[in-house]
């Protein structure tokens, strides 16, 4: 039976960075959970990870990202790039199946398993089954809305789970002060 779960969202807006995730766990048909927590806060809360993907893996990923931030507690991107570096060369972490949102003050980076550390352009990005449906919403709320990245957040993952059967309206959002 396949896990699936998860729309995570984040934005950067008006000085502010925003994470959210729903709270849906679903297992082949059913749904197992609906209050997860995929969103925890790192550095004494200078850094927000959210992840996707199978449960063990990414809470596997998300304590090797904890030791990668405290080799490097000064640069996120650099802790981030250890990290998929070592996520695709290591024979058993090559098999985990999750992604991360990662961001602080200043970054928002996508970890993945492929070695890829990306920075969105537009600061926006979504991860997990309703994530490009929350980033379409989000892009919509940021052209045509004065909302704050906390409420576009949790506006886009709403919508998102009107259209996505894994994503559900028991959101958490954290935020973040930060540089743009």
């Amino acid at each position: 039976m396949k896990t699936r779960a998860t729309t995570i969202l984040t934005v950067r807006h008006q000085g502010v960075v925003a994470m959210g995730g729903d709270g849906q766990v679903t297992v082949g048909n059913s749904i197992m959970k609906g209050d997860a927590t995929k969103i925890r806060s790192l550095m004494e809360g200078k850094v927000l990870v959210g992840f996707a993907g199978a449960t063990a893996d990414a809470f596997s990923l998300l304590e090797r990202f904890e030791v990668k931030l405290k080799d490097y507690p000064q640069n996120v991107p650099r802790a981030a790039i250890e990290l998929a570096k070592e996520w695709r060369t290591d024979r058993a972490l090559r098999r985990l199946e999750a992604l991360m949102a990662v961001v602080d003050a200043e970054n928002t980076l996508l970890v993945t398993g492929n070695g890829d550390v990306i920075q969105p352009t537009d600061d926006v990005l979504g991860i997990g089954s309703g994530g490009s449906y929350a980033v379409a919403a989000a892009r919509g709320l940021l052209a045509h809305s004065k909302l704050s990245a906390e409420e576009i957040v949790r506006n886009s993952l709403e919508i998102a789970a009107g259209i996505d059967i894994y994503t559900n309206t028991n959101i958490v959002v954290e935020k973040l002060a930060c540089e743009s």
